[in-house]
């Protein structure tokens, strides 16, 4: 039944009850909205609540009402077949009243109508909703301030959604409604532009006038516009042209927005400080527009390479860039955010390929320029831009302010690394490098050195040898040399590849670090945390890959020195600073992943190495942290093999874990990993650990627990280790079986684990798993066979199989279904000239002969049974002869490979 305008009271009643705290007037209320959902003229009751005028002020309201209109449209704008979806006459209104309703005060409620109209484009528009972006531009033609703010965040909402269909017909429909609307966009937003820089000028030289203030708002309101009109230059330019890099076409609009995207970053940034204190809304707004100003150029960049390659683009905007970088004004370098975009932008242009000079020739008779030539020549000719924008001067300049200011740590870093260590080591770290100014730093700086190399490399030493002079091994005082020497330290980390050929690890090792390492001074944790990440680095053999090739450097931590590195790592384990033992615990585990790993170095280390790791978990309060220890332990257990000693200690940790991490499933996730290498290290004494094993693996294999989706594939691998290196089978682990048929019932993501942990039941279980189970292992080959594809097929046929050698009397009458399944496969003929299909045949057909040889009364009977014959027929397989001798005929057939 329909919903009216009598039914709005009720209604509004509904969404007043769902937000009440208590839950016997929530629950009832939602259960009541959620029934509703598919009634026509519930979207339009909700348009009416929230468009009301008496309850403007009831903003909440009109946001739960907004909400559950967004949920209707996401399930029911389209015909489904469970509902008739909304009828095309709803629609229509609730499209026109939605339009009609531009001019909305309240911001939250404003951008929900804007995500209304845009979820709505993304199905009607162009063949349901033609009219929309020709409506909208004629309203902006008139529209006061605020009703052009709205109209641009709708204009924004929707093209934002429109340009993540992917079919080409709707990529087609984009660019058209780029040549449309940019135009007008483009010259909106310069004129906002000029209208803030003025309004700015202004309030800068009228500081306290009230006259002045007054107009604030309407020049906040610009701003906003503003912001929201460049986000959609950036949509229009960004998705309404195909990338210059596949079509080879120049992209006009790249270099008329690009400059004046660049000259307005320029413009604002002088009241970036002076209207900090004084003007905190304008302020904000700068940092907004400036960050979002170089995001944009970077997007359009990343999009068009070689249009943005142009001289009149590229070179101003990495000048201006390079600039700030390396002689950033006060307020600029006050300004981190900003510089992490300019440097974002350095570092896009370095690593793009597009700009990598080619080094193929042309074959010298072919008349016709291709696709791949035009390629190799624009790339050529941004890479002579870049050559002059970079000479050596500047790249070396640019790679001593990296490391000389950027990665040496300030006061603040200090003062955040002693009051929380734990957290320091992964704000520092672990951070994504685009959100922090010094990770960001590193980051351009490592792209930096592998493009100029054989420059920076002799740089980067005689940096680190002039911070070792200045700063002596046995000096503990917090100096800028002491700084600077960290600094350095993590310069020649993070390009160990290529320093091997100027630096000796053992040389410095022995003349330095391990000297460092020895120092206990409370602030020498500075140089053990980069030390620490010094030794891991230096660990590996492969290098890095280039766009056409892999570097390799020689193993730097060779034989001789693996045993005092390792040393090294486990003391610095036990290091009474959080940040410093993070760091080792990181290492220590690419060391023992490495294929050089000594065991034999390592083994007497082993001991203190667990009780370092089991005392740093109980210590560490974040999630991260329990992870990296609880990583490195499993890393452990995969490659050492003394662990029996230890097994109590370990078995006791892991019980420890498990209950302190409910509710945390990647931890749990790391845990069960961690469990599966334990039970192959201990191997045939694994049963000793089940009693604290088995009910972890129970909960991870229940399909109705709480973290099921995150926890069941690793809990899957746990249980076939498990089965896999038991000695006999136990009633635990035997009744778990049913378990598996539930699991594959929901879907076959973990067929393949589940036919391996098959096989082990049926291998260990024996008959007393049989006698048991034998209705689910029926149901679980029956389900599986006739419902995966030939692969999966092929995984499970052997399954079977082994089920028939072991019981070749018990078993084939319980699988009769499954069997019957596996005659019409060998019958039904197929694609003789398809590997798989061919290989799924013959399988069956060594199954099927294996029972005659073992059963052969029974598969008399099963081919004379009336329900095979059914089978056949609905398979449309006609068989005119005996079944049973339409089968020996499969069997002699040459060019079936039966197997046996």
């Amino acid at each position: 039944m329909a919903l009216s305008a009598a039914d709005l009271p009720a209604l509004y009643t509904l969404l007043v009850n769902s937000m009440s705290q208590d839950e016997s007037v929530r629950k009832p209320a939602e259960a009541a909205l959620s029934q509703s959902e598919n009634r026509p003229g519930f979207c339009s009751c909700l348009m009416e609540v929230i468009t009301a005028k008496d309850l403007v002020s009831q903003v909440d309201i009109r946001l739960m009402a907004s909400v559950y209109f967004k949920n209707s449209i996401n399930r029911y704008w389209r015909k489904r077949r469970d509902s008739s979806g909304i009828s095309s006459e709803e629609k229509q209104h609730l499209k026109q009243k939605l339009l009609s309703h531009l001019r909305e005060e309240n911001n939250q409620i404003a951008q929900m109508l804007a995500v209304l109209i845009s979820k709505i484009a993304r199905f009607d528009y162009p063949r349901e909703w033609p009219e929309l972006f020709s409506f909208l531009a004629q309203q902006l033609q008139s529209a006061d301030v605020l009703t052009s703010h709205r109209l641009f965040m709708i204009l924004f909402r929707t093209l934002k959604e429109l340009s993540t269909k992917r079919l080409t017909a709707d990529q087609r429909t984009f660019a058209e409604i780029s040549s449309h609307l940019f135009e007008f966009c483009w010259r909106l937003w310069q004129s906002d532009i000029q209208t803030i820089l003025h309004g700015f000028s202004t309030i800068s030289q009228s500081y306290g006038s009230s006259a002045v203030e007054q107009h604030h708002d309407d020049l906040y309101l610009t701003c906003e516009r503003c912001l929201f009109c460049l986000k959609i230059i950036c949509q229009l330019v960004i998705s309404g042209f195909q990338s210059d890099a596949k079509c080879i076409q120049e992209i006009r609009p790249v270099k008329e927005v690009s400059p004046v995207l660049l000259n307005a970053a320029q413009s604002f940034l002088p009241y970036y400080t002076s209207f900090q204190s004084r003007h905190p809304k304008f302020w904000d707004f700068i940092k907004k527009a400036c960050t979002k100003l170089m995001k944009v150029l970077v997007a359009i960049q990343q999009r068009h390479p070689y249009s943005f390659g142009d001289t009149c683009v590229l070179q101003p905007v990495l000048n201006f860039c390079l600039n700030k970088i390396t002689d950033p004004e006060p307020d600029v370098l006050a300004f981190a955010q900003f510089l992490i975009k300019c440097m974002v932008m350095v570092k896009s242009v370095l690593e793009c390929k597009e700009y990598k000079p080619s080094l193929t020739g042309r074959v010298m008779d072919e008349n016709s320029v291709t696709l791949e030539q035009m390629k190799k020549n624009n790339s050529n000719a941004v890479a002579g831009v870049l050559t002059s924008l970079l000479p050596k001067e500047r790249i070396v300049l640019l790679c001593n302010i990296l490391i000389r200011r950027y990665f040496v740590l300030n006061s603040s870093d200090l003062e955040e690394w002693y009051e929380n260590s734990e957290a320091f080591h992964h704000e520092q770290d672990m951070v994504q490098w685009t959100e922090k100014l010094r990770p960001c730093a590193e980051a351009l700086y490592i792209v930096l050195f592998e493009n100029h190399s054989q420059l920076l490399a002799p740089i980067v030493v005689s940096i680190l040898q002039e911070a070792m002079n200045g700063c002596p091994t046995s000096v503990t005082e917090i100096t800028p040399g002491l700084l600077l020497k960290d600094a350095a330290y993590g310069a020649a980390a993070y390009v160990y590849y290529e320093l091997s050929n100027y630096l000796s690890f053992k040389d410095w090792f022995d003349g330095a670090l391990s000297l460092e390492l020895s120092n206990d001074h409370p602030n020498m944790r500075i140089i053990h945390r980069k030390v620490a990440l010094i030794l891991g680095q230096w660990v590996s053999e492969e290098i890095t890959h280039n766009d056409s090739f892999l570097m390799f450097a020689s193993i730097q931590i060779k034989n001789d020195i693996k045993r005092p590195v390792y040393c090294a790592l486990i003391r610095m384990l036990q290091d009474k600073d959080l940040s410093v033992r993070l760091a080792a615990c990181r290492s220590l585990c690419l060391h023992v992943e490495d294929a050089s790993f000594s065991e034999k170095d390592f083994s007497d280390l082993l001991p203190v190495c667990w009780v370092s790791c089991f005392n740093l978990v109980k210590e560490v309060q974040e999630f991260d942290s329990k992870v990296q220890v609880l990583n490195l332990i499993s890393v452990l257990l995969g490659h050492v093999n003394e662990v029996i000693p230890f097994a109590n200690n370990l078995m006791q940790f892991f019980q420890m874990v498990w209950e302190e991490s409910s509710g945390e499933s990647l931890l749990q996730i790391q845990l069960l990993i961690a469990l599966r290498n334990f039970v192959v290290a201990l191997g045939y004494q694994s049963p000793s650990c089940y009693a604290m094993l088995l009910p972890i693996l129970q909960k991870g294999i229940d399909i109705n627990g709480p973290d099921e989706l995150n926890l069941l594939e690793d809990s899957m691998l746990l249980w076939e280790a498990t089965i896999s290196h038991a000695p006999t089978m136990v009633p635990q682990l035997l009744a778990y079986f049913p378990c598996l048929v539930e699991i594959l019932e929901r879907n076959f993501d973990q067929l393949q684990v589940a036919v391996d942990i098959t096989e082990g039941y049926i291998i260990l279980g024996g008959r007393e798993f049989l006698s048991m189970h034998a209705s689910s292992v029926a149901r679980l080959l029956d389900l599986i066979v006739g419902n995966v594809n030939d692969r999966g097929l092929l995984s499970t046929l052997p399954v079977i199989d082994i089920l028939i050698q072991c019981f070749p009397t018990e078993v084939p009458p319980l699988i009769s279904s499954t069997l019957q399944k596996l005659v019409v496969i060998c019958l039904c003929g197929g694609d003789d000239k398809d590997p798989s299909k061919t290989a799924v045949k013959a399988s069956s057909a060594a199954i099927l002969a294996r029972i005659w040889v073992m059963n052969t009364n029974y598969l008399a009977q099963l081919t004379s049974e009336p329900s095979l014959s059914s089978l056949l027929q609905q398979t449309g397989v006609a068989i005119e002869d005996n079944i049973l001798l339409c089968l020996v005929d499969i069997w002699l057939d040459k060019d079936c490979e039966l197997g046996n």
